[in-house]
């Protein structure tokens, strides 16, 4: 297996798996203004390898394919993962002309033991989640569609799963992703190291950012009129 290979194959650890039955079993396309976020699938491929082509150095902190046999592996990965239960990868195509623009997922799908009796025991989503491995072609970076598909992402996640949380995820060297979740209303939460394999084949300490379900009103509101302006 190559250094590239193992990258995107990363699984999340064993006990933040935990299968979400109802997660799996949506077909979830999720369609704003700008942007669907349709599944994930190997029709996706060309589209996104000609996306990462637009600027390969863009993606230097991301373990990110550029071949066609890299990218059929990638999306694969996500695929089982959706099969496995624990992840829903999308392809982010842009509505003006159905181009593929670049690919986010949901994963690290938790479901907590929470006690038989308590009021949320019953619950038929999620408890937390963490969006990740979200890139974009150059031509889509600080456009609404970053935006837009992070707005419908998070409607999902707080309004339709009715999470406590999502986080967020990135290589503290990567000052671009960093200011963008500031941006969007995530906290900062401080830095997990050694957390992950990084792009570069070094153990990578990660910025850990997060929203809360009390948070997502204010921070729907803020991202709604940054889409409106």
């Amino acid at each position: 297996m190559g250094a590239l290979e193992h990258l995107v194959r990363h699984r999340p650890a064993a006990g933040l798996r935990r299968e979400s039955p109802d997660v799996s079993s949506e077909d979830v396309v999720l369609t704003g203004t700008h942007v669907r976020l349709e599944p994930l699938a190997r029709d996706h491929v060309p589209g996104l390898v000609a996306a990462a082509a637009e600027d390969p150095l863009l993606y230097r902190w991301t373990p990110l394919p550029f071949d066609v046999d890299g990218m059929t592996r990638y999306v694969d990965t996500a695929v089982r993962w959706r099969e496995e239960r624990t992840a829903l990868p999308f392809a982010t195509l842009r509505l003006s002309d159905g181009k593929v623009i670049g690919s986010t997922r949901f994963f690290l799908i938790e479901r907590w033991d929470w006690p038989a009796g308590h009021p949320q025991a019953g619950r038929e989503g999620p408890d937390a989640c963490e969006i990740g491995y979200t890139w974009l072609a150059a031509s889509a970076v600080r456009t609404a569609a970053n935006t837009e598909a992070k707005v419908l992402m998070l409607k999902h996640a707080f309004e339709r799963w009715h999470v406590h949380r999502v986080c967020f995820h990135t290589d503290m060297r990567n000052e671009r992703s960093r200011a963008a979740l500031a941006r969007i209303g995530a906290v900062f939460e401080g830095t997990l190291r050694a957390h992950r394999l990084a792009s570069d084949l070094i153990p990578r300490d990660s910025a850990r950012f997060s929203i809360i379900a009390s948070e997502w009103s204010g921070v729907r509101q803020r991202l709604e009129q940054r889409l409106a302006a």
